[in-house]
């Protein structure tokens, strides 16, 4: 793995910090891996025939990612192209796991979406594209396997202007129709640069770059129509796409590593480096203030052989040296950096400095929980707001299959729960031993159930419930609702009550029968 913790003696290298978003099945973690290919972090992709063969995919590390063959958490890649370093954040792409992903676009200065060419803006990569928007995020997009039957370019970009309102800026333009790739023309210089692909795209494919005289001679009719077509857009410029008015536009296939050279280039080109960060008091955090670094993500399970738990933060402000004091916000403690390290899929090199932008994982961090805040004592306090939490609308008890287990069993949901894999929430009547799980898609649970068995040793049986609706419960809202048919109130993690029941009908009879219910929606916050 190439070293990125430092450019020219004390100047730290130019930083980007950024995630890859789209619909499930688009390639986001096939893409992670060729990016990581082409900034040479990895030697041959583990992706060789899609889906089925994907048990190598460094970003995808977890067992139970392998055997589905899906991206369920998020994976933080360092990588180094060229002179900038670039902290790339893998994320879940199925909606069942929106709650991670939406944590990782609170650590990142920049998004790809990633759009299949057949399929064009899905509804998974529009929910989390207005997650960007509402976050002020810039979006770059790549289109991926051209190589295959798909839409028009034009019709692509006319339905990126007309559904999210971004005009699309072409950097790299396909010759040839969608499932009849001929190369990739630079609208910029007219040159076309073609491609012979590696098998499997293993490694990467071997390419020529022509001149437009010599493109126009080998590529005839399918460049002059390129050139056409590309001529029709504007240009890409910095201050558009950071106003979120345009999109950097690249096309390419993912699987056989073409097109993604440019992709790097446009990051290293278009995505902002790391800027201020505003704090819960309204002031902002520059990045040449003293250290402060805030909790996007927490991981256990990652070493299987010493079930360590990783924090994964994202340096907001000044130099990180591993060992150095620092302060939990949320406790007013000090807290030990000492097991430092970066991280690259599961695998790990302990880290000595990082600075702004940069993702480092804490290494036995059992303190801290998604949404802290660690500043440097030595200069002013920081506390960043918290991250958000998204309402619950599937839910399940959760007992142990076997009796005998029933402390690892509260171990381990505790575990899941502070890692922010489920909502754990607690009914006076049912006690803690037979918690609620709360989760915004069911496929949660079955993360769970699995690493509950593997991780924890304590096999879970789980019971749906019908509840589909929850809302938080002041006190009075608790008096009110006591005898309530059809009610559960439970208490969260962090102490808050929530109400649960079926659906909004239930919630109008409620109100209707004891006016004066406040019952409040559970607000996405952001962080």
């Amino acid at each position: 793995m190439t070293s990125t913790t430092d450019h020219h003696g004390d100047t730290p290298a130019p930083r980007r910090s950024i995630a890859v978003i789209s619909h499930p099945d688009a390639g986001k973690s096939t893409l992670t891996e060729a990016l990581a290919l082409h900034a040479h972090a990895i030697s041959r992709a583990g992706a060789v025939h899609g889906k089925a063969g994907r048990g190598g995919v460094v970003s995808d590390w977890q067992e139970i990612e392998q055997k589905r063959g899906i991206s369920i958490s998020s994976a933080a890649l360092q990588l180094q192209f060229e002179d900038t370093v670039i902290n790339l954040l893998d994320t879940p792409g199925h909606a069942d796991f929106s709650e991670d992903t939406y944590r990782v676009l609170t650590a990142v200065d920049c998004a790809v979406m990633l759009l299949d060419a057949a399929k064009g803006l899905e509804p998974q990569t529009l929910k989390l594209f207005e997650v960007c928007r509402t976050r002020g995020v810039p979006v770059l997009t790549f289109v991926n396997k051209w190589d295959r039957p798909g839409k028009d370019a034009l019709e692509l970009c006319d339905e990126l202007e007309q559904r999210i309102g971004l005009v699309a800026a072409p950097v790299t333009w396909p010759v040839g129709e969608a499932g009849r790739l001929r190369g990739l023309l630079d609208p910029r210089t007219g040159d076309v640069t073609t491609y012979h692909r590696a098998p499997g795209g293993a490694t990467l494919a071997e390419e020529r770059h022509l001149t437009p005289d010599d493109a126009a001679r080998e590529l005839g009719d399918d460049v002059t129509d390129a050139v056409d077509q590309a001529g029709l857009l504007p240009a890409p410029d910095v201050e558009s796409f950071l106003a979120g008015r345009t999109t950097p536009l690249l096309f390419g296939v993912a699987l056989t590593n073409i097109g993604v050279r440019g992709l790097l280039e446009a990051v290293r080109r278009f995505a902002p480096a790391p800027g201020p960060r505003v704090t819960t008091d309204g002031r902002a955090r520059d990045v040449d203030a003293p250290f402060s670094a805030v909790v996007f993500k927490v991981q256990a399970g990652m070493d299987r052989q010493h079930r360590d738990q990783v924090a994964f933060i994202r340096v907001v402000s000044g130099t990180f040296e591993r060992g150095m004091p620092v302060v939990h916000a949320q406790t007013g403690r000090s807290f030990a950096t000492k097991h430092a390290a970066t991280v690259f899929g599961r695998d790990r090199e302990i880290v000595e400095t990082a600075y702004p932008g940069d993702v480092v994982g804490l290494v036995n961090a059992t303190a801290l929980a998604v949404g802290d805040t660690l500043y440097d004592p030595q200069g002013p306090p920081a506390v960043f707001p918290p991250m958000p939490a998204f309402p619950p609308e599937h839910f399940v008890t959760a007992r142990p299959a076997d009796p005998g287990r029933a402390k690892q069993f509260r171990k381990g949901i505790a575990q899941l729960a502070h890692e922010g894999v489920v909502q754990l929430l607690v009914s006076p009547d049912r006690g803690d031993g037979e918690p609620i799980l709360g989760a915004v898609g069911p496929l949660q649970f079955e993360v769970v159930a699995f690493r509950m068995e593997h991780e924890f040793g304590a096999p879970v049986r789980t019971q749906p419930l019908s509840y589909g609706l929850a809302r938080l419960a002041t006190d009075a809202d608790v008096a009110a609702l006591a005898g309530a048919r059809g009610v559960e109130v439970v208490t969260r993690a962090d102490g808050a009550r929530l109400a649960l029941m079926r659906d909004r009908w239930v919630l109008q009879a409620l109100r209707r029968d004891r006016p004066g219910l406040a019952l409040p929606e559970l607000l996405v916050g952001a962080a």
